[in-house]
């Protein structure tokens, strides 16, 4: 095909081509319910996935659901979280993220953008994660990835997340936003860092408006 020439026809094609290089894209945060990736991704922030994966076992095999995390003491959940880096205030966001599910939501992470970003350390990025990958609906994470190839792909000229999330809902069906989202992270973090993009490696290189020509 041509190359696309508009916003939306480079986000269509980006989602074609990626979804041929990584046919097995997935969120890297161990987890087995909502509430375990909820707080991996509370977690993950300014930190690897795989620091975060190598931290929640011991946590969650000490705290396996929202109402024995809504009780820790502080402290020894910070103790847990250590390595994870800013682990005092990830640890108060545990843990009061834990409180506002057994108080508010019976136990359960909520469903709803509107309820989720009401939980301590909850923000829209980690609310789409939630959505978009442990319970099958429509969200579209913004990341730093997301954020620097929509720039460089000329998705969007947009640098606040949540407007930036808003425009790309225009350009992705509900269904594919999270995978979208996943993709864009995945090759972000493989061939488009923020430093020394591989472009010759690239397979979109070809109608990214920053290749080199």
């Amino acid at each position: 095909m041509g190359r696309p020439r508009s916003p939306k026809g480079r986000a269509t094609e980006t989602f074609r081509r990626l979804m041929l290089e990584y046919p097995d894209a997935h969120c890297e945060l161990d987890h087995r319910n909502p509430y375990e990736l909820l707080a991996a991704t509370i977690l993950s922030a300014q930190c690897t996935d795989v620091r975060v994966n190598l931290v929640t076992p011991a946590l969650f095999a000490r705290y396996p659901t929202p109402e024995d995390l809504a009780v820790a003491r502080i402290d020894d959940v910070e103790e847990l979280v250590r390595s994870t880096g800013f682990y005092r205030n990830k640890a108060r966001s545990l843990v009061g993220m834990a409180q506002a599910l057994v108080e508010r939501f019976e136990g359960e992470v909520p469903s709803a953008m509107e309820d989720l970003i009401t939980i301590p350390g909850c923000g829209r990025k980690t609310a789409n994660v939630v959505r978009s990958v442990a319970m099958d609906l429509p969200g579209l994470p913004v990341d730093t990835h997301v954020g620097r190839l929509s720039g460089r792909l000329g998705l969007s000229t947009e640098t606040d997340p949540v407007k930036l999330e808003y425009v790309l809902n225009d350009m992705i069906p509900p269904a594919d936003r999270g995978v979208f989202s996943l993709l864009l992270i995945l090759h972000g973090r493989r061939a488009c860092p923020a430093r020394s993009p591989r472009c010759g490696e690239c397979v979109l290189a070809d109608f990214c408006p920053t290749a080199p020509r």
